[in-house]
């Protein structure tokens, strides 16, 4: 039997009522978002970009303030939500495509050590979240960036009955504006904007005749590069940067490339509306529908907002960091559960991974645990109803090197203690989040006692899971290295400040039609 998951306060019914004692199992959206940063929301905290559909999501429901991707890249993140367990398990420890092994030399880093292989699709043998709810009879639908393998593991071969635009893409190949370059959409008028398109799809579905509940995943390819937008999206935000103030240098290094230290990219933050604007579009057709009352909604992003590497889009400060890094930048991610019935936002200050969705939404739609299953991730039902959760260690294993700048490391936190392992030196950082969440001041030599345990804990982990490491290059040299650190200081940053500058004067044009916008639709 579901226990009550809900306040009394601000509703109309509870989850008892709701869920448990009716014989109608209650609809699920999920909705991810590719590298969307913690602060990239109104709601989160941004005085820049503009989401109000995202706000309004989020004012009837559950905020986790410290919600956590399982990982800072995109294709272990998102197996992570599909099989509740962390990359040291499902063994897809960096985004399918990244080089392994030697050929990261062709990258001409020239770090220390190489990169080791990884799972390059998600493995038949897990039970996925869709295939648990369909399998107790949800019908299943996705839309959107898959990235978790090509053919043989595309979201119809792991419980998705219907896909619309998922393959092995972790970008959107032909841009924001068709005509499209995806085997798995049907082409759309030519301009018609990518996300919008997902939206009106997964609309489209919500509005459709239903015999079963069903689970609609709406995974966007927004805000991933290439950043592009409108040429009236563009304007508004220029002005609004420009009556913001605009700073002299918007740059700064990091330890291995430039970092982008403020929120006044005006493209990105088109791209960002743009995608609230769809998502506007689902929260409407399930309202249209009569279903806003019987359906959780999810919604999240896969890990951190891109401050280097990447475009360079945005800035996740107060955290460091961002997609790719170890930092909180990186790992922090937009955490929202909405519920029936919940009529106010509800902040929860417990940390929740993407491994907790799947046991979350399982209980929340009351469905049994497949047999036999074992997952890493708990229900966060117990912390929706008495804001609290039995204590854990949470664990990160990214052994690659960021295309962002991050570095191969491997991570534990308990409690308010994070600590980072880096698989260069076996040097470690220790930081209490409470009191220095920018994690600005290692303090593993005032505290061995706590650095000793986790440290412990964290290699115990790793261990025991079989989980994968990188190996020294033989052919490291360190004169290169240095030259390629230089080259980042003295040569791209200055060509990121150039670029920047241009993007917000009042005659910017990325091209004639504005990446394919203005193209006259069919």
């Amino acid at each position: 039997m579901l226990k009550k998951l809900l306040p009394v306060a601000g509703l109309l019914l509870g989850f008892y009522q709701a869920f448990a004692q009716s014989a109608d199992k209650p609809n699920i959206v999920f909705i991810l978002v590719d590298d969307l940063g913690y602060h990239d929301l109104s709601v989160t905290g941004s005085k820049y970009y503009e989401t109000p559909n995202i706000d309004a999501l989020a004012s009837h429901s559950y905020q986790f303030v410290q919600g956590y991707t399982a990982s800072p890249v995109c294709s272990p993140a998102r197996a992570s939500i599909m099989t509740g367990v962390t990359p040291a398990v499902h063994k897809i420890t960096d985004w399918i495509g990244a080089p392994e092994g030697e050929a990261w030399r062709e990258y001409g880093r020239h770090t220390k050590l190489l990169p080791p292989t990884y799972s390059h699709d998600l493995q038949a043998s897990y039970v996925t979240l869709p295939e648990a709810l369909r399998d107790s009879g949800y019908e299943t639908f996705f839309a959107g960036k898959w990235h978790l393998g090509g053919e043989g593991s595309y979201p119809e071969d792991h419980g998705f009955q219907t896909n619309i635009g998922g393959f092995e893409a972790g970008s959107p190949k032909g841009g924001y504006f068709a005509p499209y370059e995806n085997p798995k959409l049907e082409q759309g008028p030519n301009g018609e904007n990518l996300s919008m398109r997902l939206a009106t799809e997964t609309a489209k579905f919500i509005g459709q005749a239903h015999e079963k509940p069903f689970f609609a995943m709406l995974s966007f390819y927004a805000v991933h590069g290439p950043i592009q937008t409108t040429e009236e999206k563009w304007a508004k935000y220029r002005a609004k940067a420009e009556a913001l103030g605009i700073a002299d240098h918007g740059f700064e290094m990091e330890r291995r490339l430039p970092i982008r230290k403020y929120q006044d990219n005006p493209v990105y933050a088109g791209l960002v509306e743009a995608m609230d604007d769809a998502v506007g579009v689902v929260t409407a057709a399930l309202a249209k529908a009569g279903l806003d009352e019987n359906t959780i909604i999810v919604f999240t992003s896969d890990h951190g907002g891109v401050a280097s590497g990447d475009a360079f889009s945005t800035s996740n400060f107060p955290l460091r960091g961002g997609k790719g890094y170890q930092w909180e930048g990186g790992l922090r991610v937009p955490y929202f559960i909405k519920v029936s019935g919940q009529k106010e936002l509800i902040t929860l200050d417990v940390p929740a991974s993407g491994i907790d969705f799947y046991p979350t939404l399982l209980e929340l739609a009351n469905v049994k645990m497949p047999a036999g299953l074992e997952i890493e991730g708990v229900s966060l039902a117990p912390a929706m109803e008495d804001k609290k959760i039995a204590a854990r260690q949470l664990y990160w294993h990214y052994p690659h090197y960021g295309n962002q700048g991050g570095d191969p490391s491997s991570i534990v936190r308990e409690g308010n203690w994070k600590l980072i392992y880096y698989w260069e030196d076996k040097s470690v950082e220790l930081y209490d989040l409470s009191k220095d969440p920018r994690e600005g001041n290692d303090v593993a030599k005032q505290n061995r006692k706590v650095t000793t345990k986790l440290a412990g804990d964290l290699l115990f982990y790793l261990t025991g899971k079989f989980a994968n490491q990188p190996l020294d290059d033989p052919e490291y040299n360190a004169a290169l290295h240095q030259e390629v650190l230089d080259r980042n200081k003295n040569v791209r940053m200055p060509n990121l400040e150039a670029e920047r500058v241009n993007m917000l004067s009042p005659g910017y044009t990325p091209n004639a039609d504005w990446w394919g916008s203005k193209v006259t639709k069919d």
